[in-house]
């Protein structure tokens, strides 16, 4: 999509957090329909390393318009001692988006899960305030998960908090193909 065509005329820092589901598929869905309008849409996710996502596929199918990219293993990050190996992965993802979010080169940037790899210590606070204010003027940024801090909440244009209210998984649902992955 050229500049002409776009219909932004400013990029905007939203910000989904809270404890409750749909983050990252508020996210996507908002990904899904920028990339539907012809916007260039970058997707990374933060401490994801899973390929049975059905968004990966999806993505897929809407390439090269939309590209997902996963930062992560698959597995669990520990809070309190996470490993040398998410450490390293996290910091060249976000040295990456960086790049990405101050380059213009996409419409729409979705960094999925950043808030908890700020929060568990994988990514510095500093390097995402920064990476903010050096946003591209016409990108929309988007950042998600629990445990925003307080500054990025601050520096973003929206925030919206998901909050559990009710949960099957808590009755013993387990995570579902199509729906939860």
């Amino acid at each position: 999509m050229t500049t002409e065509e776009k219909s932004l005329t400013r990029g905007m820092v939203q910000v989904y957090t809270g404890n409750g589901k749909g983050k990252t598929t508020a996210s996507l869905g908002l990904a899904f329909r920028a990339s539907g309008h012809g916007f260039r849409v970058y997707v990374m996710q933060f401490m994801k390393g899973s390929t049975v996502y059905g968004e990966l596929a999806a993505a897929r199918r809407l390439a090269p318009e939309l590209t997902i990219e996963q930062v992560g293993r698959d597995t669990f990050v520990s809070r309190s001692h996470p490993a040398e190996e998410d450490c390293r992965m996290a910091r060249e993802g976000f040295a990456r988006a960086r790049k990405m979010v101050a380059s213009g080169e996409f419409d729409l940037i979705v960094l999925d899960e950043l808030n908890c790899a700020v929060d568990f210590g994988l990514v510095p606070l500093d390097g995402v305030k920064e990476m903010i204010q050096e946003k591209a003027p016409l990108t929309e940024l988007v950042l998600t998960g629990r445990g925003a801090h307080p500054d990025i909440m601050e520096l973003a244009d929206l925030v919206t908090e998901m909050r559990e209210v009710k949960h099957y998984y808590n009755s013993g649902q387990h995570a579902r193909t199509g729906i939860e992955h």
